[in-house]
């Protein structure tokens, strides 16, 4: 009763979790009768041998049928007979497939089809002519360095064992850290209790929490300050005299205002930027590893902070199989467009994946990730390198976040979730959770009637380096496995990377953002998301990303799969 081993929570089996077995059953009823055929020595139709018959399909000159043979393939091989895969599909299981000879991922036109571009250094190279007519071949490029900065928790660590003295201290440190960054930073007055009445102006620095479990609102907004000003109280926050803000549950703000009642605190100015933080991870040599020593960012090996990278975002299968067609379009493209770097992001095996869900495949996840690197490991050569990013909604890695890095012996390189690394002294950060949505979520904003239009989706990603955080969000989402006992540094970004790759459902994008910190000068970072690799049964959209020095020198490209 192999396939009941689905990790039941319920002593009933529903009949989606039968399927499984069901499927099980068919598939082996249907071996042993071909089995037995076979030895016979008698001829054995298919359902694709009935169907050229009834449907007379031009291309069968031969009115007999050939007699199938059962080859095993990998499932990942561009070579693959999916139409061969479908009647096998009507076989075990009984009923119609959808597609009954290509894959609805097979029959897309628009492939490969720029949708959004950003070019602002001139291309240089001359790309060669080749067979396939949407694609080219381009010369390759110098293999680029790469150091990893271990912050994040190792594989096979004790998670979600955080206490609510975990959650209590955490929120304490990074008021206190974010206090003494704006007292460091000269520019704002030494922080005082808010929920003191008060008839003069005052400044203070705390956290945007909601007075009850609904949505954020307007009337609904409370400021908590640290433990060592107000004892962690909490005080109900006015923002009607402000003309424009942008606000959700864990944000940590500097507000200036009054208040007279000792109940409200009247807000005359709102900082949701955090100066920057004078420690710098870099400055501590070991926290960053390299990955190999033949490999370190000198002027010998690489051009300094130029780097082309391929970025994709998980699912990297469709939803009506578990084929990874879009994945293996991918690598095809990447071989004949071979960047220094090629950055994917979970999840590999996911979780969301009807097939997975109903508990209906009849291979382990970590076969089906085993298969997904058999396939980067032969698309690895010495001119790109690929970094691994988990999510949470990879089944077959730790439900946790902070995730460690996935746990393989191969040469392609995992950084943990979130994570940093730097290539050719380009500093990258990656968060494969959906923060960019879940804080559309609970924002709330207001914008100056007088103000310039503002772009949502980077004022969106603004908050990740305005507030230093991968995280910000507090409570987290559900379904976010968050645990501040586990290397709560991890989701600390105490210095502005270069990259910032954040893949979200909502729609894909490539901006420069500008830190908002008051009085200092504005550093630029790239904020990417390349959308999902896989929609529903079709492709989605990938980045290709060329990084030649700063983030106003750059080409960069939405590309549809």
């Amino acid at each position: 009763m192999i396939v009941f081993d689905r990790q039941l929570n319920e002593p009933i089996v529903q009949n989606t979790e039968i399927d499984g077995f069901l499927l099980h059953l068919q598939n082996e009823k249907k071996e042993t009768v071909i089995k037995e055929k076979e030895e016979a020595g008698l001829h054995i139709y298919s359902i694709g041998d009935v169907e050229m018959i009834l449907n007379n399909d031009d291309d069968t000159k031969d009115n007999t049928p050939g007699t199938p043979i059962n080859h095993h393939q990998d499932p990942l091989s561009p070579a693959l007979d999916t139409t061969s895969l479908m009647y096998e599909n009507v076989l075990s299981s009984g009923k119609p497939s959808k597609s009954k000879l290509i894959t609805p991922f097979s029959k897309r036109t628009d492939k490969f089809v720029v949708k959004f571009s950003i070019n602002t250094v001139p291309k240089v190279e001359k790309a060669e002519n080749d067979e396939d007519d949407v694609l080219t071949r381009v010369p390759l490029h110098e293999r680029c360095s790469l150091s990893i900065h271990r912050s994040g928790p190792k594989p096979g660590c004790r998670f979600l064992y955080d206490r609510t003295e975990d959650r209590l201290n955490a929120i304490e440190n990074r008021l206190r850290k974010y206090t003494r960054a704006f007292v460091a930073s000269g520019l704002y007055e030494e922080p005082t209790d808010p929920t003191t009445a008060s008839q003069r102006s005052i400044f203070a620095v705390g956290m945007i929490c909601c007075d009850g479990e609904g949505r954020l609102n307007e009337k609904s907004v409370m400021l908590q300050s640290s433990i060592e000003h107000s004892g962690g109280e909490c005080v109900r926050l006015d923002l009607q005299r402000l003309s424009h803000y942008s606000i959700f549950p864990g944000q940590i703000v500097g507000i200036g205002g009054h208040n007279p009642s000792g109940h409200c605190f009247v807000a005359s100015k709102l900082v949701d930027s955090i100066p920057t933080y004078i420690a710098n991870e870099d400055s501590n040599p070991a926290k960053k590893q390299a990955v190999d020593k033949e490999n370190q960012p000198t002027d010998l090996l690489c051009k300094e902070r130029e780097l082309s990278m391929i970025i994709a975002a998980g699912p990297f299968t469709t939803t009506d199989n578990l084929l990874f067609e879009p994945l293996i379009a991918l690598l095809t493209h990447a071989k004949l467009r071979p960047p220094q770097l090629l950055v994917l992001l979970g999840p590999f095996v996911d979780s969301e994946h009807p097939d997975i869900k109903k508990g209906t495949v009849d291979r382990s996840f970590d076969e089906i990730f085993e298969e997904i690197l058999k396939k980067l490991e032969e698309y690895v050569d010495s001119a790109t390198r690929v970094v691994l990013v988990p999510s949470i909604r990879d089944a077959n890695h730790d439900f946790v976040f902070p995730q460690p890095a996935l746990d393989m012996k191969s040469q392609i390189v995992s950084l943990s979730n979130p994570g940093i690394f730097e290539a050719n002294k380009v500093k990258v950060g990656c968060c494969t959770v959906d923060i960019l949505k879940q804080i559309s979520g609970e924002e709330i904003s207001r914008t100056a009637a007088d103000g310039k239009p503002i772009d949502r989706l980077s004022r969106l990603a603004n908050h990740i380096l305005n507030q230093q955080s991968f995280y910000p969000l507090y409570p987290p989402a559900e379904g976010v496995p968050l645990d501040f006992s586990l290397a709560p540094e991890a989701l600390q970004l105490s210095s502005i990377p270069d990259i910032l790759i954040l893949p979200s459902d909502i729609k894909y994008f490539v901006k420069v953002l500008s830190s908002e910190n008051e009085g200092i000068n504005h550093t630029k970072c790239i904020a990417v998301n390349p959308g999902r690799l896989a929609k529903g049964e079709g492709g989605g959209t990938f980045v290709e990303l060329d990084y030649c020095g700063g983030s106003d020198q750059i080409n960069a490209s939405v590309v549809g799969i």
